[in-house]
């Protein structure tokens, strides 16, 4: 019997690859890293031959250094970030960079569609309003700017089903990305063909639509050559990060929460009827038969990535001479500032904001400093910032009809104790981390262990692959001086709409 499952991410910043033993234990793992280019205010892209690239070099360097052979593997799986708008032609070929997530160009295209079609007409069929950071405005995007991509293009793929491709040779779509397209029917899973004629898309452009857990192709021959992976292995359509990452943490069943602390931050709240809200996200979930309400936010992660790279020079300097994380020793910095950063806080619109403001202008903020606040403010108030809008995006969800209990956190801002517990006490809710890094690589490998029959189903998987690490319990005595925090927090973001529009 094949010993192992292997799961592809496809992040914004890097791939990671992981091979996973039946009970979800890491065998191996590995990730290579891949730039973002913002070439003009409002845009965000990758090249998607540069995944392809960091998939190759970091499969082949796992299985080096494990000495797994790519035969020990039953299927494979892969998730990736969301709203991607690959243009391929006919040989597959990438005809441009791809707006990613953040890319906020289309917004005047988004403006002209809610004008013509109607907002509410467009949300009744996708659950999901009309923004910029969907894949449909991109596609239009490319008609009006760049109509050579648009006529040459013969399919739009997203970023896992792009991998699956160079994997196999087989364009598809997986149900859990459909969200970004306003032409799929959210309740049904399916394509709309009077709402692809409606917004201008090419039904051509569409690939087939697949389950998450399904078989798609197997490995090519010249895929093997270049990743180490053997030659007919299975590999499933796979699905979104935040879903994937979602069932990693073992979120199968209605009314259950991840937390996610990727680059973007937010929540995804299984459901097993169909719930929106405009002012959140929808997707299907991996797992059939769920939806995802989901409050995704560009404050996430990044926001502590950013203030490495720019405010931590002696974190850097101290990391470097004592061996230790810079982000651990930013945790230290941050410890030392009381709840509440005395009364400094940080907005954390760095790339616009979706959920639940939807403002593709605004702005990241710091209010409140003066001579006496420090660096260390400044490192707490972004943590707190980025909690903040996890409970607006929690209270939205509520106000919809959607109650959350616990969360269950992933991703690296769920290896600091510090964050995850500053996001208990501002949320009131229970934090449960899970294995954070691994998470979503996990639910891309249970995915392909639900499609080769390595699983009988979702529930044996969970069961067997999903353990807690610690738990969160919110501490009462920070809840007045939060709720205070996060009342200026919303006051704050309110004022400065008007500079954003």
């Amino acid at each position: 019997m094949k010993e192992y499952l292997l799961g592809i991410d496809i992040g914004t910043s890097a791939c990671k690859v992981a091979l996973f033993d039946r009970d979800g234990s890491v065998a191996a793992s590995d990730g290579e890293s891949y730039e973002v280019s913002y070439p003009r205010p409002g845009f965000a892209q990758q090249n998607p031959d540069d995944w392809w690239k960091a998939v190759c070099t970091a499969l082949r360097r796992m299985l080096a250094d494990s000495g797994a052979s790519g035969e020990q593997i039953a299927g494979i799986g892969v998730d990736g970030q969301s709203w991607s708008a690959i243009a391929v032609d006919q040989d597959g070929s990438v005809l441009c960079d791809t707006p990613i997530w953040m890319d906020t160009r289309a917004a005047r295209i988004c403006d002209e569609l809610n004008q013509r079609l109607s907002e509410d007409r467009i949300f009744s069929l996708a659950g999901n309003p009309m923004q910029p950071s969907y894949t449909t405005a991109k596609i239009l995007w490319y008609r009006q700017e760049m109509p050579w991509v648009y006529e040459k293009a013969d399919k739009i793929l997203q970023s896992n089903s792009y991998i699956v491709y160079r994997l196999t040779n087989v364009m598809s779509q997986d149900k859990s990305q459909g969200y970004g397209l306003h032409c799929f029917n959210m309740r049904t899973g399916d394509w709309d063909r009077e709402r692809c004629e409606e917004l201008g898309i090419p039904f051509r452009m569409l690939p087939e639509i697949y389950e998450c857990h399904q078989v798609v192709g197997t490995v090519t021959e010249e895929a093997a050559k270049l990743t180490g992976l053997a030659e007919g292995t299975p590999v499933v359509a796979g699905g979104l990060d935040a879903a994937c990452g979602t069932l990693g943490a073992g979120v199968i069943c209605g009314g259950q929460t991840q937390e996610q602390g990727g680059q973007a931050g937010g929540m995804s709240i299984c459901t097993d009827t169909f719930l929106s809200d405009p002012r959140l996200i929808v997707s299907m979930h991996v797992v059939p038969g769920r939806w995802l309400l989901q409050g995704g936010t560009t404050g996430g992660g990044g926001v502590m990535r950013w203030i490495e790279r720019e405010l931590a020079g002696a974190e850097k300097a101290e990391g470097k001479a004592s061996g230790r994380s810079t982000l651990d020793l930013l945790n230290e910095t941050a410890r030392a500032v009381p709840a509440g950063s005395e009364g400094v806080i940080f907005l954390p619109y760095m790339a616009g904001e979706r959920s639940p403001i939807w403002k593709p202008n605004a702005k990241g903020v710091f209010y409140g400093l003066d001579f006496g606040k420090t660096r260390g403010h400044m490192v707490r108030a972004a943590m707190e910032g980025v909690a903040f809008s996890l409970r607006h995006n929690l209270e939205t969800a509520y106000e919809a009809g959607a109650n959350v209990d616990v969360l269950r956190a992933i991703g690296g801002s769920a290896n600091s104790v510090l964050w995850t517990q500053i996001k208990a006490d501002i949320t009131g809710r229970t934090i449960e981390a899970m294995a954070s890094d691994t998470a979503t690589t996990l639910g891309a490998a249970i995915l392909a262990g639900i499609g080769t029959g390595v699983y009988e189903s979702f529930e044996e998987a969970v069961k067997l692959c999903v353990r807690v690490r610690r738990t969160h319990m919110p501490n009462p005595d920070t809840r007045q001086i939060y709720d205070g925090n996060y009342r200026r927090y919303r006051e704050l973001s309110e004022c400065l709409s008007c500079f954003w529009e």
